[in-house]
């Protein structure tokens, strides 16, 4: 009988898992499926705060912590202008807020290219609130996280999305170049075309950006 009930028992947890498991998965490919297409600071905080109350749910997951994290960054980005700054009073909450939930992120899964992606991000929504006085502080962390994701992955995507990103966006006398930035771009589109994420709640998000770009220069 003490076999029976303990069979039994373990039938009902494996049921139970399996259900969580679905419901997380099925949460995920929805929220993650919308990201290429949002376009405004509004899209992307509510997609961070939907990403955020799965993280809640699902405290061993690191994905949910990414995209929640992800999404407050680019909220960050679009209520900024990268090359004049300004509005830390707004920034800077979003960007600390980011990295708590990437440092939870990072603590399920150490050395992962597209977290590093992230931090690379937190650095230039930093550094956009005040770029003359913050550059020598958060260029370097940028520029660092971002050698350190190539250097984990150097077939990412949105390494190079990034690194054109910041071409396009520097002053020529501080080391900007749009050729370079196109360059970059056209790289990380051909990049995206044979990427194969691990999974559909992997990241693969950044090809809409990237094609974005590339209609700059035509």
């Amino acid at each position: 009988m003490k076999k029976i009930i303990t069979a039994i028992t373990f039938t009902v947890l494996t049921i139970a898992a399996s259900a969580q498991s679905e419901r997380y998965t099925k949460a995920m490919q929805t929220n993650v499926a919308s990201l290429d297409t949002l376009r405004s600071a509004e899209g992307w905080t509510t997609a961070a705060n939907a990403f955020q109350r799965i993280a809640d749910a699902e405290k061993t997951q690191w994905l949910p912590y990414y995209y929640a994290a992800l999404g407050n960054i680019m909220t960050g980005l679009m209520q900024s202008n990268p090359s004049s700054g300004g509005g830390g009073e707004k920034l800077d909450p979003l960007a600390n807020k980011a990295e708590e939930l990437l440092n939870k992120a990072e603590a399920l899964n150490k050395e992962n290219s597209d977290i590093y992606c992230l931090k690379k991000m937190i650095a230039t929504l930093r550094l956009t609130v005040d770029p003359m006085n913050r550059y020598m502080t958060y260029g370097p962390i940028g520029a660092e996280a971002l050698q350190k994701a190539k250097a984990l992955n150097p077939e990412n995507p949105r390494v190079y999305m990034l690194e054109g990103q910041d071409k396009f966006y520097t002053p020529e006398q501080f080391g900007g170049s749009k050729a370079e930035a196109k360059t970059l771009f056209e790289l990380s589109l051909k990049k995206f075309e044979t990427a194969k994420p691990e999974s559909d709640i992997h990241p693969h998000w950044g090809k809409s950006q990237v094609q974005y770009f590339l209609t700059q220069f035509n």
